[in-house]
């Protein structure tokens, strides 16, 4: 990967030896201080990615086309051309060639091929250079007949892992000392769920049209680790910044120092796991939700098997956060037949299933990961839903993929009494006759019962929904599934921890005064007056279950 960014903006010269030069290329690359140079910005810096690890293999041809065993036109419209003219021309295609070498494959005149590529002309514009390729004004075909092998991602991925939360200054070696054997079986597991979301059943590899149609959508920060890793090339630890000024009031503690410092007490950046939520499933998020919201900012608010698995205490314990949160929800694929009771109450709630099951990946049990990110705070929707275009749908496993906000609804989340639903328009309180008394499923939509027992996610690939369908899986599916685990994970520190503290006082206070309150000898009249006023609950919502 190094050798062919080193060779930059010369693709043809790649693999290159890394000299000063070449190595200064890619921390410039990788730490992205390109500046000018790469016109689109991160778009463009993919594309070199997606190149430096990418094989070319004209066998396959490209990923969109069939493999090139027709004659050519080209060839066909010649009359004069002879059978071993046209079986000489295509036996010129040969098979099996890396994508960096292909760019010095020379033609029968022995002239050098020349390169295409859109990035090589936008830095030689930037270097005051476009002249040396004036004439290349295509974009690069090769790029989509390439494809990055699986075993090379899925390593690069675990890796990506490991390095999501680095700091600049942190101790690489403090990294090296976390890799147990438990902790790479479970970077192994999430690297195959992220490969997946590419389709990798479809292909031998990774085709650049899957690579650039997923990233943007669902990794967009995948490459973010590589910044303060390669920030450590710029940096020598040996220096002493302190020499300069010996004389001054104060020292200016050396590189080395902080380093040292900062790698041997590295603050865990999850105070405590949970049994959806751990450092693998955590470094996963952060390829889709920016770190500095994630690591050392996340607390458990609810937890179902220390809370209990109903709306009540899970209204008690994550109304009042006044920040963004993350909810977390697994469990297991249900059967096409109830085996119980509960299990078909829950089906007839929602009527026949009218879409398969959703693909497994290279999981082997039925377990599947979702979840949602809520940027505001949670409350009771009965009229209303909650939630903005930054709300984000997503699924952890078998297959990552993100679904982000709509603007065609805002039903995005609801909270009521009939349970928790993301993508779904808030329940009718009343029966409509005419209608069906099935609940209403959004096109892209998750759904957990009142008794946070079971789940159900629908995807229409039609869309029209709160959350935009899949980008890469084009077919409709829906997974119903019991819930095993459920989560809600706040977004902040210790000021939002306090502020939630402090209003949950207040109402333990107002409820306490509501109990001293004296009635006169109207008790009625005295109860009526004071549920106009708000004080105490009136008889409708007395009468709310687990909500009240």
């Amino acid at each position: 990967m190094a050798t062919y960014l080193g060779a930059f903006p010369f693709p043809s010269l790649a693999p290159c030896i890394l000299t000063i030069e070449a190595m200064l290329i890619v921390v410039v690359i990788m730490t992205e201080r390109y500046g000018k140079v790469l016109k689109k910005g991160s778009a463009d810096r993919n594309k070199l990615f997606f190149r430096s690890l990418a094989v070319y293999d004209r066998r396959t041809g490209s990923v969109h086309e069939k493999p090139d065993t027709v004659i050519p036109s080209s060839l066909t419209k010649a009359k004069d051309v002879t059978g071993d003219q046209v079986a000489q021309n295509i036996s010129s295609y040969a098979p099996g060639i890396p994508l960096d070498e292909l760019e010095i494959e020379e033609d029968e005149e022995g002239e050098e091929e020349e390169d295409d590529d859109e990035l090589s002309l936008a830095a030689l514009e930037a270097l005051d250079a476009g002249e040396v390729f004036k004439n290349d004004q295509q974009p690069d075909p090769k790029i989509h007949h390439a494809q990055i092998p699986i075993d090379n991602f899925r390593r690069l991925l675990m890796l990506l892992l490991i390095i999501a939360p680095l700091k600049p200054t942190d101790d690489l070696s403090i990294y090296a000392q976390w890799l147990r054997k438990n902790r790479i079986t479970g970077l192994k597991r999430v690297a195959d769920c992220i490969l997946w979301s590419f389709n990798p059943e479809e292909h031998a590899g990774i085709s650049y049209h899957a690579f650039n149609t997923i990233i943007p959508a669902s990794l967009p920060y995948l490459f973010d680790g590589l910044n303060p890793l390669f920030e450590h090339f710029l940096f020598s630890k040996n220096i002493d910044l302190s020499r300069r000024r010996r004389s001054a009031s104060y020292d200016i503690p050396s590189h080395s120092t902080t380093s040292n410092v900062s790698g041997t007490h590295i603050e865990p950046y999850l105070q405590r796991e949970g049994e959806i939520l751990d450092l693998n499933v955590l470094d996963q998020l952060s390829f889709f939700l920016k770190g500095n919201n994630l690591f050392h900012r996340l607390r458990i608010l609810y937890s179902g098997g220390d809370a209990g698995f109903s709306i009540g205490s899970f209204e008690r314990k994550v109304l009042n956060w006044k920040a963004p949160s993350i909810l977390l929800v697994s469990g297991t694929r249900l059967p096409a037949t109830p085996h119980d009771s509960r299990q078909r109450t829950f089906a007839d709630s929602l009527g026949p299933k009218k879409y398969p099951d959703s693909c497994c990946g290279n999981s082997k049990s039925s377990r599947m990961v979702f979840g949602a990110y809520l940027n505001v705070p949670w409350r009771q929707t009965h009229k209303e839903a909650i939630g903005n275009n930054e709300t984000l749908l997503f699924q952890l496993e078998p297959i990552h993929e993100v679904f982000r906000a709509s603007t065609l609804s805002k039903d995005y989340v609801t909270f009521t009494n009939s349970g928790i639903a993301f993508g779904t328009p808030p329940a009718r309180s009343k029966h409509v006759s005419g209608l069906s008394s099935h609940a209403q499923l959004g096109p892209v939509s998750l759904m957990l019962d009142e008794s946070l027992e079971y789940g159900v996610f629908t995807h229409e690939i039609a869309g029209g929904g709160s959350f935009h369908p899949s980008k890469n899986r084009k077919h409709d599916w829906q997974d119903r599934f019991e819930v095993e685990s459920l989560e809600v994970w706040g977004c902040g520190g210790d000021e939002e921890a306090g502020k939630q503290r402090a209003a949950w006082l207040f109402e333990e206070r107002e409820a306490e005064a509501r109990k001293n309150l004296k009635l006169g000898k109207d008790v009625e009249a005295d109860r009526a007056l004071l549920s106009m006023a708000g004080l105490l609950p009136s008889e409708h919502h007395m009468s709310g279950g687990s909500m009240g």
